[in-house]
């Protein structure tokens, strides 16, 4: 490289490292002080090893939308005005309003199992994090990059809490924990910056695949309780 080469530009540190959003200063968490996600990540490296820099980006901007309740806090998005997060061809949601419903409920149709109108953000996620303490995700292969990045993905974890959830018909749903494996698989299209910041968001994926592999024999297993929520 000659004396007169323009310099590699310096990548953000929220797509070299997933935990870089969790040491800002001066950040207003949503329980007052920052996730711990130790566990997660240990269980990650020891079932995988897949680093890529989208995956960095994809795991700071889950915690951003998880945890951090201010919108200009959040470092991984490009414009909290613009951004756009769909699912399955779905009309968009802003970034309002995946911080208003939190991302479980964004991502999930309403179903026989679930139903994001009778779970609050908080909710939601103690029910998703009661059946599976670690639920691991992993870039598993990138097709084209940027500015609009399109890669497949890998969500998993085991069973190892009950599921209990209220569906669409607003009916009370408990599945036993069987202590197997929940893996679900998904492909996602990102429109990314100058600076690997997120402009929009689309996610195609089978929601209904968690809960087959939790409930693998239909309905056996399955409770159901007329006129209960959560």
């Amino acid at each position: 490289m000659s004396s007169t080469s323009t310099p590699p530009p310096t990548l953000p540190d929220y797509v070299l490292n997933p935990d870089a959003v969790l040491s800002d200063p001066s950040t207003t968490w949503r329980h007052g002080q920052p996730p711990d996600y130790t566990k997660t990540r240990q269980f990650y490296l020891q079932t995988t090893s897949l680093p890529a820099l989208v995956e960095n980006l994809v795991k700071n901007w889950e915690i951003e939308a998880s945890y951090k309740p201010l919108l200009p806090e959040w470092r991984t998005i490009a414009s909290p005005q613009s951004y756009t997060f769909r699912v399955n061809g779905s009309p968009p949601q802003t970034a309002a309003q995946m911080l208003s419903v939190g991302t479980y409920n964004a991502l999930i149709e309403p179903n026989e199992f679930y139903c994001p109108a009778h779970s609050s953000f908080d909710a939601s996620h103690k029910t998703f994090k009661r059946v599976m303490p670690s639920f691991a995700w992993e870039v598993l292969e990138v097709y084209a990059g940027p500015p609009r990045v399109v890669f497949r993905w890998r969500h998993w974890g085991v069973m190892k809490g009950d599921y209990v959830g209220t569906n669409d018909k607003g009916e009370k749903v408990t599945i036993k924990a069987h202590g197997g494996d929940i893996d679900i698989e998904g492909v996602a299209v990102a429109d990314v910056n100058d600076k690997l910041q997120l402009g929009s968001v689309e996610v195609f994926f089978d929601p209904m695949a968690m809960f087959r592999q939790m409930a693998p024999d239909g309905e056996t297993g399955v409770t159901k309780e007329a006129g209960t929520t959560e």
